[in-house]
């Protein structure tokens, strides 16, 4: 029996990801089983406090990219709403 429950990640959904190694912000592209691609992407080296992450969208270190970024779905830790705007400058 394969039981497979619906995403609570939409496509257009803003986003920041915790993964194994660093954090991602971006926009949701596409989901696979294997793929989670972000549009305005970032890579958030330092994330500062999580809880100030969060409610304010102050990130202490980040660095946007010029495209897409694919992230592994094995390497995701944990997935949260940025309910902030995307951050597109270096920080």
């Amino acid at each position: 029996m394969n039981n497979i429950e619906p995403s609570p990640i939409n496509v257009g959904d803003n986003v920041i990801v915790r993964s194994v190694t660093y954090h991602y912000t971006g926009r949701v592209r596409a989901i696979g089983d294997k793929w989670l691609v972000l549009d305005d992407a970032a890579w958030v080296a330092h994330s500062g406090r999580w809880t100030n992450a969060l409610t304010n969208g102050k990130l202490t270190s980040v660095e946007p990219y010029p495209g897409e970024v694919v992230l592994a779905v094995g390497a995701i830790v944990d997935v949260s709403p940025w309910l902030h705007p995307l951050p597109r400058t270096v920080v």
